[in-house]
């Protein structure tokens, strides 16, 4: 299948719909007028106009007033790729490598950034032969764009020098230049500053960030919906003329995804003989749906930014201008990154908390969940596990966005942090799901341990979903090597179908 970019809105979904579904990109019709026209007229503009025009024919950042010769342009755009490549720490996971390809196409194709056509169809290239530039997730400061690692990203890319994965190893991509006829693209005025200025890094990550986020929020209300009958708990906190009374949009589709998965349940419709539950079952509509509604509106500014021309300066032809302003700077990013850290972090800390009620020896069920606790320690540790991930956790949502380190002769002298809010959010991401995976180890252990006691079932949907788990998870009678069970409940999630 083939993904046509064009300047026509990209939607989340059918970026995901791209990556799951390994689809391959071919530049539209509409999109080579644009980035065609975009060209000749830049190469029109510094024919005519006296004046010095950013980036095209001056020096970058605080240089900016430095005039450049005509014969010195192309030189001055590769010096700025290979000078600005500095990248360091641990490398950009190759998924975020070809939605950041992915990405800085599509930003080159609404017309406003002056390339030439050959370099825009590079980064098609790599893409579509899985040639994935090494980049490093330490460097960028999230204004002038992800200057830093757009830099790695396009060193092996279009100026044929530097690492790459290809074919399952890393190599020097030269090797692969051979392999595939390319040469390097000699670069023409502004493309240096087209391709380094961008948020593409930030973007990247935040579309892998909230794809990943949106399916574990619904993962977090399937688990909770477990918990819920594993602990024996209540299902009126959930009925819908309660969240009618405060009808936060995500709290209403909390309580009515947990009635929907425990529809059917013997066990949620027996006798309680306690009133209340406590707040990490009783609340979770109030949290859960927090995070829905903060995921939601993340979404929606990660879309309007994926659609965004982000370099600079901006080449307007129909308007005859080319402005030199701040569409770079990855304030919008950094914030919402920040806040969806924040919202999936609350996630998994109310799954840790049911993960210790569950082990808490209430309501019929065992010490840690184990037949002889004392002679086994059961599932002791794996809440261990969970709280120490959830305290790093809390950590890593200390807010980016907040801080800011001058650059660049203070002619940058406010900046954003965006990257670092990207890198971050990544691990938080990865944290919550393997404390939800840790949740699903344990409750799926209570709710066998309350069916063999009351010989009641759960509802079929939960039933369906612990009859899977256990083809990969067995019940724990007494103490086993836990990590691989953990390991395999993190797969699980992974390559659920939703």
């Amino acid at each position: 299948m083939v993904h046509y970019i064009s300047s026509e809105r990209l939607t989340l979904e059918r970026v995901k719909e791209i990556i799951d579904k390994k689809m391959t990109l071919a530049l539209s019709e509409t999109a080579i007028v644009r980035i065609q026209k975009c060209r000749a007229y830049l190469d029109k503009k510094m024919e005519t106009q006296k004046e010095p025009i950013y980036g095209v024919t001056t020096g970058f950042g605080s240089l900016c007033n430095i005039s450049i010769s005509k014969e010195e342009l192309s030189q001055l755009q590769k010096n700025l790729v290979m000078s600005h490549a500095c990248g360091v720490g641990d490398e950009v996971p190759q998924e975020v490598v070809r939605l950041m390809l992915l990405l800085k196409v599509q930003n080159f194709c609404f017309g406003y950034s002056g390339v030439q056509l050959q370099t825009a169809q590079r980064l098609v290239d790599c893409f579509n032969n899985d040639v994935h530039p090494v980049v490093y997730q330490q460097g960028s400061l999230g204004a002038s764009g992800d200057l830093c690692p757009l830099a790695n990203l396009m060193l092996p890319a279009i100026l044929g020098m530097g690492d790459v994965y290809y074919k399952g190893r890393r190599c020097d991509v030269k090797e692969v230049y051979a392999e595939l006829g390319w040469s390097p693209i000699t670069l023409q005025s502004k493309e240096g500053l087209a391709l380094l200025n961008g948020t593409q890094f930030m973007s990247a990550y935040g579309v892998w960030s909230i794809l990943k986020a949106q399916r574990l929020s619904q993962q977090a209300d399937m688990l909770l919906s477990l918990s819920i009958d594993a602990f024996d708990g209540r299902i009126e906190p959930f009925y819908e003329a309660l969240h009618m009374v405060r009808p936060h949009k995500g709290q209403l589709q909390t309580a009515a995804n947990v009635r929907k998965y425990l529809d059917g349940s013997q066990i949620i419709k027996q006798h309680k003989e306690h009133v209340q539950d406590p707040y990490s079952f009783r609340c979770a509509p109030q949290v859960h749906g927090a995070a829905k509604d903060t995921i939601a509106y993340v979404a929606s500014v990660i879309e309007t930014e994926i659609n965004s021309t982000t370099d600079n300066p901006i080449v307007l032809p129909d308007e005859d201008m080319v402005i030199s302003g701040g569409h770079f700077h990855g304030e919008p990013m950094a914030m919402v990154l920040d806040f969806l850290s924040i919202a999936v972090a609350e996630l998994g800390s109310i799954s840790e908390r049911r993960t210790y009620q569950l082990i808490d020896a209430k309501r019929g069920l065992p010490s840690f969940l184990v037949a002889k606790p004392g002679l086994n320690s059961g599932f002791m540790i794996p809440q261990y596990t969970a709280a120490s991930i959830v305290s790093q956790t809390k950590q890593l949502c200390s807010p980016c966005s907040v801080d800011s380190i001058p650059s660049s002769q203070n002619q940058e002298d406010l900046v954003s942090m965006g990257g670092n809010a990207a890198t971050k959010t990544y691990k938080v991401m990865q944290n919550v799901e393997r404390v939800l995976a840790i949740e699903l180890f344990n409750a799926a252990q209570a709710l066998d341990f309350r069916k063999q006691n009351t010989g009641l079932k759960s509802s079929p949907f939960i039933e369906d979903l612990v009859a899977k788990y256990r083809k990969e998870v067995n019940f724990i009678d007494v103490d086993e090597i836990m990590y691989k069970h953990i390991h395999a409940s993190v797969k699980f999630l992974q390559d659920m179908a939703m």
